[in-house]
């Protein structure tokens, strides 16, 4: 079964509601394209949303230092620096017919982010994980902030109205830690090895950033088969 505690990205007044549930890792810039195409398709199809995010690693060991995004990505993925700036203007071109501003230069990094998971699974828990997921995509993407870092994520968290204290006490506890590594085997174990994995209706499975009329088609078959049953 998926994990209970859901957050809701609220729903439109009379519209049908999709449980969706998105693994996702705060690294991965085709997450957030993901979740603003799916925002498109709920807008098309008229449906709100129950969603519920859950973590991944895309480098779980990856130091505390971090590595910069284009040592990284020559070192797993073969890009040469030509390929990966036209991949990196692709993203920031997308993004902008999105709506999101995404920001890179020679000196962006990946960071660890299994410290940024253990707070989105304490925040779910005060319905406050996805206005957090977005306020960790914009401070990485956006203003390049080191979303590894406990002061940034404290602050982070005080900003979408989560307890500021009780959010330090997470971090340097690493009391959500064991939860948080279950919830990652969870999906690992059924097989989820790229993100971003939606789950529509805890069945349907969409994988990578779809595009807003993929969505939108699941969308409308999901609802369909709610209203024929």
């Amino acid at each position: 079964m998926i994990p209970t505690h859901a957050d809701s990205n609220a729903p439109i007044s009379g519209a049908p509601v999709v449980q969706i549930d998105i693994v996702s890792d705060v690294m991965c810039p085709w997450c957030i394209v993901g979740y603003k195409q799916l925002e498109q398709a709920l807008g098309r199809v008229g449906a709100g949303a129950y969603l519920r995010w859950h973590p991944f690693e895309l480098n779980p060991l990856m130091p505390p230092e971090g590595q910069n995004l284009s040592e990284h990505i020559a070192e797993k993925y073969g890009a040469t620096p030509v390929q990966s700036a036209q991949n990196r203007s692709r993203l920031v071109g997308l993004g902008k017919t999105l709506g999101f501003e995404f920001n890179f230069d020679t000196d962006s990094r990946i960071v660890n982010t299994f410290a940024a998971h253990q707070l989105l699974d304490w925040a779910q828990a005060h319905g406050l994980q996805h206005p957090l997921k977005m306020a960790l995509f914009d401070a990485y993407f956006t203003a390049q902030l080191d979303v590894s870092h406990h002061d940034v994520l404290i602050n982070l968290a005080k900003t979408v109205g989560l307890d500021a204290d009780a959010a330090a006490e997470v971090l340097s506890s690493g009391s959500q830690a064991e939860e948080t590594r279950v919830r990652q085997q969870f999906w690992t174990s059924r097989g989820v090895s790229g993100v971003p994995s939606m789950v529509f209706d805890g069945r349907y499975l969409l994988t990578g950033a779809q595009g807003a009329e993929t969505y939108a088609q699941m969308l409308h078959k999901v609802i369909a088969e709610k209203d024929a049953a």
